[in-house]
């Protein structure tokens, strides 16, 4: 370590975080499962393409990997998937990446497809009574029916029928089976609502051979977001709704629908995937649960006799996919120098441990003194309102830089855009602070962990109030005496992509700017995306073609004679979500122009970049654009 550190311009720092570094042993961690006393997870390896791997740990510490090449548990039901695995008594059932078919790998023996061909699963659970799988499929059998949800259950056996078991609805999700197999509990929806704006939760009784009948709604409606609906182990329904503005904690029993304990914070998360999970059950009375509050999250016990909430000491902000027995929870975590890990809890002692880890680089002792710590953020913005975010100032104990300059600010939009910024340890954002860039991390209005009245302000106002807070953080940052004004950058992925696009067309605060595969058309969006999201736009934006003058007013490819700075762009070539189209259409409108704009387009990769040489490459190049056209100082990669 330098004790006297070299003084350098904002922007030229030479950093030991390098993109060879950040994909060189990192994994993403998606799911986590419990079966008895083992642990399960799910792993990315980007240096195996971003295949998903089943990994098995037991209580004596041992791992192995339960799948292998050329079998990848990723579902692509909703195109976001999640919801890929269960386990149960050792015997993994999975969807398979390449064929999106359902298979059964029993102890030493490999996997054995069950399902129908031409079909997605996911989200299962076991139904032990009567030897199925119960999950939501979704069947792209019939191009002339498009694409339909139902929930179904599959033998176990691979022979014999599937049996579809409720239908008729867009979408289906969260199909549990009550500990005794008689009871079913289900959330639907149907266009033009997403999960998070209005849902419903239903449940059914099971007739011998497990037809589902007797079905009665229970809650939710147009304007309530349900999320997991889960069964105590006494077969009491439990489940998360936000009819009180915030997502709290319900239970539906002999006495009706009755709160368990009312907060203002929020016990759930934006639906974007299957099989997520923010509490579980301890005993009949506790339950173990995470909750947010001001964007923070913290793990408790809720004890529903004593209507009490406990929370653990643990330096974690952000935790998800929690799951839960009599004597431990085991969910997947992060903090600002913590990178995101599956973490054990010992119940009884309260003591953790870290069972895996995203990034075992990121734990270098020497590493950590470049890590930027993030500093929340409460900013006023337009019509009088407050928005949020995280502050990442430059980093670099090696570095300093000349008295009177100021730093580079790059500002962070998040995809969804009903999504919210990380707090988690991210070397993608340490790359940049380590080299004396100051971060924004935006949590503009419709972002979550703020309550419904927060995400209802994007309603109609996609493109319009999300720039207004991007902008106004840039703003209070520089009157804040924190960045240069100078040099502005603003970058952003899907539908942060898209606020990126619409502050670099329609405002004239940044100087330059990157969009991971986002959203330049709002009107080829509207008529060539994925089921899921096919009339989100409504909410968004406006009814298509009824108000159309809406989605032209605010497509940046409409306006690129107002573009006068360098964009580069980043593309996957068999993006569902936001097709490739998307991005060539902006980037032919640049070239035109004869600004500097980059574009790279690659291969074999869908919406999210999963290869570990992909990764390198777009970070690289970003840099080197900036490095170039912005900080205007010596590239240090």
């Amino acid at each position: 370590m330098n004790t006297h550190p070299m003084i350098s311009p904002y922007g030229s720092w030479k950093s030991p975080i390098t993109s060879d570094l950040i994909v060189s042993e990192y994994i993403g961690l998606v799911d986590v499962l419990l079966d008895g006393l083992d642990v399960y997870w799910i792993e990315t390896r980007p240096k195996e393409g971003g295949r998903y791997v089943v990994i098995r740990r037991t209580p004596t510490g041992k791992t192995e990997d339960v799948i292998h090449d050329p079998f990848s548990a990723r579902t692509l039901v909703h195109e976001y998937g999640g919801g890929a695995a269960i386990v149960a008594d050792g015997v993994l059932y999975f969807s398979n990446f390449a064929d999106q078919r359902v298979y059964r790998r029993d102890p030493g023996a490999p996997p054995q497809a069950i399902s129908r061909p031409g079909f997605r699963y996911a989200d299962g659970v076991l139904n032990r009574n009567r030897d199925r799988l119960i999950c939501v499929r979704e069947d792209h059998t019939d191009p002339a029916k498009g694409v339909v949800n139902a929930v179904v259950d599959v033998p176990l056996s691979g022979t014999g029928d599937e049996r579809v078991l409720v239908s008729g609805n867009d979408f289906y999700s969260a199909p549990r089976l009550s500990p005794d197999g008689d009871r079913l509990a289900w959330t639907t929806w149907n266009h033009p609502s997403m999960p998070w704006i209005g849902t419903e939760l239903w449940i059914g009784d099971l007739s011998a051979d497990g037809a589902v009948q007797d079905k009665t709604q229970i809650a939710g409606g147009p304007d309530e977001s349900i999320f997991q609906p889960q069964w105590s182990p006494l077969g009491v329904l439990f489940f998360v709704s936000d009819r009180n503005e915030w997502w709290n904690l319900f239970r539906y029993d002999v006495n009706g629908v009755s709160a368990v304990f009312p907060a203002d914070a929020e016990f759930g998360q934006p639906q974007w995937n299957f099989g997520m999970a923010t509490f579980g059950f301890q005993s009949e009375h506790e339950i173990i649960c995470t909750y947010i509050r001001k964007g923070v999250a913290r793990l408790a016990v809720l004890d529903i006799d004593r209507n009490s909430l406990d929370p653990f000491e643990l330096p974690f902000t952000e935790m998800s996919a929690v799951r839960v027995n009599s004597r431990v929870a085991v969910f997947l975590a992060g903090g600002p120098r913590e990178p995101t890990s599956i973490v054990q809890l010992d119940l009884s002692t309260r003591k953790f441990e870290v069972l895996a880890t995203s990034s075992r680089v990121a734990q270098n002792p020497f590493l950590r003194d470049f890590f930027s710590t993030p500093e929340p953020i409460e900013y006023p913005t337009a019509d009088g309102l407050r928005a949020y975010g995280l502050f990442y100032p430059p980093a670099n104990p090696e570095f300093r830089a000349p008295e009177g300059d100021l730093p580079p600010l790059i500002v962070m939009t998040h995809g969804g855009p009903t999504a919210a910024a990380s707090s988690t340890l991210d070397l993608r954002i340490q790359y940049w602070t380590s080299r004396g860039v100051a971060i924004v991390n935006v949590d503009y209005g419709g972002s979550t962990g703020y309550g419904r009245t927060y995400r209802n302000r994007l309603r109609g106002q996609w493109g319009i109030l999300d720039v207004d807070d991007c902008v106004n953080a840039a703003k209070f940052l520089i009157e804040q005496k924190k960045v240069d004004p100078g040099r502005l950058a603003i970058r952003g992925a899907s539908a942060g992509g898209y606020t990126t696009l619409s502050a670099l067309t329609f405002r004239r605060v940044f100087q330059i700017g990157a969009s991971y595969y986002g959203i330049g058309d709002l009107e080829a969006l509207a008529k060539d995306t994925h089921k899921f999201e096919s009339h989100y736009l409504e909410w968004l934006v406006g009814k298509y073609p009824e108000e159309r003058d809406l989605y032209l007013k605010r497509s940046p490819i409409n306006f690129t004679q107002n573009i006068s700075v360098p964009i580069i762009f980043f593309q996957g070539d068999e993006d569902k979500i936001v097709p490739p189209t998307q991005a060539q259409g902006m980037v032919n409108a640049i070239r035109s122009k004869g600004l500097p704009f980059g574009y790279i387009l690659f291969h074999g990769e869908q919406h999210g970049f999963r290869m570990a040489d992909n990764i390198k490459r777009a970070l690289d190049a970003e840099l080197h654009f900036y490095s170039t056209l912005l900080f205007r100082v010596g590239l240090q990669i």
